[in-house]
């Protein structure tokens, strides 16, 4: 498959690649300025030239796949022993992050709500798991790049995801909804995570997470109600667009930067993006 053919393929089914492009070349080297490879966490397509230099970059690709960096890189290698090649020229590589969600969410609860806001989540730059216990509330056709999990145990899910992820719980089971609450907290290591439910709803499960021996400071860092509270409205699809809305506002005020503990909403976009608009 040739390098346009395999970002298209994996942008289709959302898998994050990095594409590494020769930019200069001097001397000798196996491949002229302009020759492209698509490294993903598994597979390789085209070619800078194969040798130690390939896999050099490959290595490096990984790493930024792994690190889930958003950042271009430059770096030059000279063809000579120490890469174990006697092209003796050298080459400057490009390295491209494509693809790479900006967070990985999941989503608990396939309700009326969370049927109207997975499909906007799954238009956003982002990984979404959608889970439940009930395989009928899922719609027939799951948006693309969306993962459907059906799980009886759902908060054995919440392990599954990485650090700095999105959760957003709003399930059919207030029970539920409080053990799930009460796993995320004990991880403490998320980006945003949203409860759906009332002002009502939120005073009720800080005290029983209080007597549960969570901090004030952690149990603070949940959103409930969640969502822009400028979007008004109680039909699903108000519900989630307002939702869908602070989902954005966080990663963009992320953009760029290590999620922290204790980070809030503070801007829509940030600095960077704005001088750049």
């Amino acid at each position: 498959m040739s390098w346009i053919s395999a970002l298209a393929d994996l942008q289709q089914r959302g898998e994050p690649c990095v594409l590494v492009t020769i930019i200069e070349e001097r001397g000798s080297t196996p491949r002229n300025a302009g020759s492209k490879m698509v490294v993903t966490a598994e597979r390789l397509f085209e070619t800078i030239g194969g040798g130690h230099l390939e896999f050099k970059a490959m290595e490096i690709a990984r790493q930024m796949l792994e690190e889930r960096t958003l950042e271009t890189r430059l770096e030059r290698f000279s063809l000579g022993a120490s890469l174990g090649q006697c092209c003796g020229g050298a080459t400057v590589l490009l390295f491209e992050p494509m693809g790479q969600p900006q967070a990985h969410i999941a989503v608990f609860g396939a309700g009326h709500v969370g049927r109207a806001l997975v499909p906007l989540l799954a238009s956003l730059p982002c990984k979404v798991r959608w889970i439940d216990s009930r395989e009928s509330e899922f719609p027939a056709t799951v948006p693309a790049g969306v993962d459907k999990v059906v799980n009886e145990d759902v908060i054995d899910e919440i392990a599954a995801m990485p650090k700095g992820s999105y959760f957003i719980v709003m399930t059919h089971d207030h029970q539920l909804d409080l053990e799930l609450t009460a796993e995320i907290l004990k991880r403490n290591d998320f980006a945003y995570f949203g409860l759906i439910g009332s002002k009502t709803k939120r005073v009720k499960f800080e005290h029983r997470l209080r007597t549960r021996g969570f901090a004030a400071e952690t149990v603070q860092r949940m959103r409930c109600p969640m969502g822009i509270g400028e979007v008004k409205g109680k039909l699903p699809a108000e519900i989630a667009i307002s939702i869908a809305g602070e989902v954005v506002a966080t990663y963009n005020a992320n953009f760029g930067q290590e999620v922290k503990k204790g980070d809030t909403v503070a801007r829509l976009t940030p600095s960077s993006r704005r001088e750049q608009a």
